[in-house]
């Protein structure tokens, strides 16, 4: 029987290689070892947005999976990285329906994505860590960016200048704006503005 190691989300690094591509870190509480996964930007984009705390004005399909298994009572309990073959990592989602466990295959992305919407845990076969993993001694090398970072072009820019010009009560607003817009790269420059007016 394998052993099992719980995760955290560290957070999201855009690619260096491929513009199109992310990497999804996980690692494990207390440990240097991180795990690096590269995800597309959609899949990036829903995780950014769970843990950012960004609701579209209209559900995405994670939402919708989510929205559908609580109308049935199946409760996401675990998400369990099983497996790690030529590159690819195997996920399962494990749901309790009644009492009695559900295991379902799904992309490790998918599964993530999900795992936070439930706030369910992830673990992981120690064995992957093991082969996989890689040690970070620096903690700000893996300081997370957001999927849409590599995304901005020139009037985004203009218009994150110009953000600074504006009150809280006015970003809120256009953080509304945005979201009920579905301009997702636009909300999240708003965020990351109000963010960093509450640090201050």
């Amino acid at each position: 029987m394998s052993t099992k190691v719980k995760l955290e989300v560290i957070g999201l690094t855009a690619g260096h290689t491929n513009s199109s591509s992310y990497t999804l870190i996980l690692g494990e509480k207390g440990s240097n070892t991180k795990l690096p996964i590269v995800i597309g930007a959609y899949e990036a984009q829903t995780i950014a947005f769970e843990m950012e705390g960004i609701k579209p004005s209209r559900p995405m399909t994670h939402d919708l999976f989510k929205s559908f298994a609580e109308a049935f009572n199946i409760k996401l309990i675990e998400v369990f990285i099983s497996n790690l073959e030529d590159g690819v990592f195997y996920s399962q989602l494990i749901f309790d329906m009644n009492g009695s466990p559900i295991h379902i295959d799904a992309r490790t992305s998918d599964a993530i994505s999900l795992a936070l919407r439930f706030k369910c845990p992830i673990l992981i076969n120690k064995k992957i860590i093991d082969e996989a993993g890689i040690i970070i001694e620096d903690q700000n090398s893996d300081t997370p960016t957001r999927p849409s970072d590599e995304k901005h072009t020139v009037g985004a820019s203009v218009v994150n200048e110009n953000f600074n010009s504006l009150s809280l009560n006015e970003l809120n607003k256009l953080l509304d704006e945005a979201i009920k817009d579905e301009d997702y790269d636009k909300a999240a420059l708003i965020r990351d503005e109000i963010t960093k007016r509450n640090l201050t």
